[in-house]
C-alpha cells in the first residue's frame, strides 16, 4: 500500500514511512492510494467473526507490505483487549461505549495500535523516534499510556493550560519515564500549530526524527474503523438502517467511520455533531470552509477551530460537495443544550452521558426529527468520570472512581510550561 500527500499526489510513501513521518514534507496529510472494498461475503458473515478477526480483515490491506500477518495479529491482540458494548438508551437509540480501555477514551484504540506499530519498526533501527503530539484532552492520556516504556520512542505532549479536565491532565502529566508533558499558554489550535511548525523546521528535523500521534497519523486514524465495524456487526440483528452520530473535533474519528463505509459497511448516514466550534456545520450549509479560533466549552476535546482531518473526508468524496452532502449531516450545539440533554437522558433512563457523548446524542436526535425510523448509534467517546465537575454540576450524582482513573489520582504532576514555539524548539533541538 502506498500513501500520497493530500497536497501533492505525486509524493508517495509506504505505510512504515507514513507512520514514522506523521505528516508529509509539504504539510499534507497522508491518504491511502487505493481503498479496496471487502467482499460482500465478509459483511454477510460478520456476525460470526470475533473483534480480532474483523479488525484484521479491515486493516490488512493498509499495512500488509510492511507488517507480517503474524505481527499484525499480535498488534491487534495487544490493542483490542477490552470491550466495545452497545448500550440501548431508547427506541432506535444506542450508545457505542468506547471508554472501557486503559485511559477510558476512544483514543486508546488508535494510540495503542500506533504505539505497537512504531515499537515494531523501532526494533529494526538504532535511531530514536520522538513522538510529538498536541492534545485537546483525551489524546494526551491515550498516547502517554500507549507509548509508556516503548523502547526507542520518546513522547512529547503539548496541551493547553487550564483547558483540559483534572483527570485528563493527570493522565498525561504523571507517568514519567519516556513521556514529557508541555503545558502551553494558549489553545489547542496553538498546540497543534506548534506541532506542525516543528515538523517543517529543518533545525529540528535534521537532528531529531519526529513523528506525530495525533489523528493526522495514519496509524492513529485508520484503526478507528474497527469499532464502527463491531457496532455494525452487533446491530445487524435489528435489520434497520444504521446512522452513526459522532461527536467531532478534529474529525479523525468520523473520517475513520466513513472509511469503514468505503470498505462496504452498510450505513445510511453519518452525523458530525460539534459544540459551538462549528466550522464544519457552517461548511455543510454554504460550502465555504472558514477556520476560526476555537472557543472553550465543556466538551473540551472537541474545541477545534480548524479540524485537520476534514480534508481526508473531502478526499473520500473526491472533493465533490454535493456527494458529501448526501452522506454527511453536521449540527452544532451549545453547552446549555449539552447539559440539558445529559439531564433529560439521565432522568428518563438513568444513563450518564459525558458532555461529548451528549453532543453526539443531540446530533442523532436532530437527524431523527426527519428520519424517525432510523436506528441511531451515537458514540460515547469518554467515560463521564473524566468530566466529573460537569457531570456532578449537571446531574447531581456521584460516580465511583474506576481502577483506570484511581491509579493516577495520587501521582504528582510534572509538566514544562511554555508560551511560544521557540521554547518548544529549544527543548527539541539537542
Amino acid at each position: 500500500m502506498r500513501y500520497f500527500s493530500l497536497n501533492n499526489k505525486n509524493h508517495t510513501v509506504s505505510f512504515k514511512e507514513a507512520v514514522i513521518k506523521g505528516i508529509a514534507p509539504d504539510k499534507g496529510l497522508y491518504f491511502p492510494a487505493l481503498i479496496e472494498p471487502l467482499p460482500a461475503s465478509f459483511f454477510k458473515g460478520i456476525e460470526g467473526l470475533s473483534n480480532h478477526e474483523v479488525a484484521f480483515r479491515a486493516i490488512e490491506q493498509f499495512v500488509g507490505e510492511d507488517i507480517s500477518e503474524q505481527t499484525l495479529q499480535e498488534i491487534i491482540t495487544s490493542t483490542l483487549d477490552f470491550e466495545f458494548p452497545l448500550a440501548a438508551i431508547a427506541e432506535n437509540v444506542a450508545a457505542l461505549e468506547l471508554f472501557h480501555g486503559p485511559t477510558m477514551a476512544f483514543k486508546d484504540v488508535g494510540a495503542r495500535f500506533m504505539a505497537n506499530c512504531l515499537g515494531h519498526f523501532s526494533e529494526r533501527s538504532n535511531n530514536e523516534v520522538t513522538v510529538l503530539v498536541a492534545t485537546s484532552g483525551d489524546t494526551g492520556g491515550a498516547v502517554a499510556n500507549g507509548f509508556l516504556g516503548v523502547e526507542g520512542v520518546k513522547v512529547v505532549i503539548l496541551y493547553p493550560s487550564g483547558k483540559v479536565s483534572d483527570i485528563q491532565e493527570r493522565q498525561l502529566t504523571t507517568l514519567g519515564q519516556n513521556i514529557t508533558a508541555m503545558e502551553v499558554s494558549g489553545t489547542f489550535d496553538d498546540c497543534q500549530r506548534m506541532v506542525k511548525d516543528a515538523f517543517l523546521d529543518e533545525d529540528i528535523t535534521k537532528s531529531t526524527k519526529l513523528t506525530s500521534a495525533n489523528s493526522i497519523n495514519i496509524a492513529r486514524w485508520l484503526p478507528q474503523m474497527f469499532y464502527y465495524l463491531f457496532a455494525y456487526r452487533d446491530s445487524k440483528k435489528w435489520g434497520k438502517d444504521i446512522v452513526f452520530s459522532v461527536p467531532s473535533g478534529n474529525f479523525g474519528n468520523i473520517c475513520a467511520g466513513m472509511m469503514a463505509r468505503h470498505l462496504g459497511m452498510l450505513v445510511k448516514h453519518f452525523v458530525a455533531a460539534t459544540n459551538v466550534n462549528d466550522v464544519v456545520p457552517n461548511y455543510m450549509k454554504n460550502a465555504k470552509y472558514e477556520p476560526k479560533p476555537s472557543l472553550a466549552t465543556i466538551s473540551n476535546a472537541m474545541d477545534v477551530g480548524d479540524p485537520s482531518n476534514f480534508v481526508r473526508i473531502q478526499e473520500l468524496f473526491e472533493n465533490d460537495f454535493e456527494r458529501l452532502k448526501q452522506n454527511l449531516f453536521s449540527f452544532s450545539f451549545t453547552d446549555k443544550e449539552t447539559k440539558d440533554a445529559m439531564l433529560k437522558v439521565h432522568k428518563s433512563t438513568g444513563y450518564v452521558m459525558d458532555p461529548h457523548g451528549a453532543v453526539g446524542y443531540l446530533g442523532l436526535r436532530k437527524y431523527q426529527e426527519k428520519h424517525p425510523n432510523a436506528y441511531g448509534i451515537f458514540l460515547e467517546t469518554a467515560h463521564p468520570i473524566k468530566f466529573l465537575d460537569v457531570v456532578k454540576d449537571t446531574l447531581n450524582v456521584s460516580l465511583g472512581l474506576p481502577s483506570q482513573i484511581e491509579r493516577v489520582m495520587d501521582r504528582k504532576k510534572h509538566s514544562i510550561p511554555i508560551s511560544n514555539y521557540e521554547e518548544l524548539k529549544d527543548f527539541l533541538v539537542p
